[in-house]
């Protein structure tokens, strides 16, 4: 009976110390939007850990996503996120179309800002230019919004 009784806490003690909490850790990121041109329409945001669809997130299921309506300047939160390797799309959608409109099919036209403050050059940044490393904790991002018209 005793050795039943060590055997069952040498098990447990064992899946304390390799496995540790069965849940998997989450925390927030809050992200903060300047350099607004104005409060038109919308702000939508994406965060992705798909480097494939970068930085279109609408292609991955898992995606972080929100919607603000447009201000001067403004601060939401991603809940729950899992720690990974991310990057953040930002575009001030001003005519609310829910798309990024373009000058002749390039330029476009409406705002945009990504994490790290990632470069545009002749298209949107590649996903390593804007990825972050996120422990599970919290993290804050300042995001300028950019326009090219």
């Amino acid at each position: 009976m005793m050795i039943k009784n060590i055997y069952g806490l040498m098990l447990t003690l064992v899946s304390a110390l390799v496995g540790g909490s069965s849940q998997s850790q989450e925390g927030q990121i809050t992200v903060t939007i300047s350099n607004m041109r104005s409060a038109q329409g919308v702000v939508r945001a994406c965060m992705t850990d798909q480097r494939d669809v970068f930085p279109k997130c609408r292609r991955d299921p898992k995606s972080y996503r929100a919607i603000l309506p447009a201000a001067g300047n403004l601060s939401f939160t991603f809940e729950e996120v899992r720690p990974g390797n991310y990057a953040i799309a930002l575009l001030h959608d001003e005519n609310g179309d829910g798309k990024a409109n373009r000058v002749f099919g390039m330029m476009p036209k409406e705002g945009f800002g990504f994490s790290r403050d990632a470069k545009v050059m002749t298209g949107p940044p590649k996903f390593e230019d804007a990825a972050f490393d996120f422990d599970g904790t919290e993290a804050q991002f300042n995001i300028r919004m950019r326009y090219m018209l």
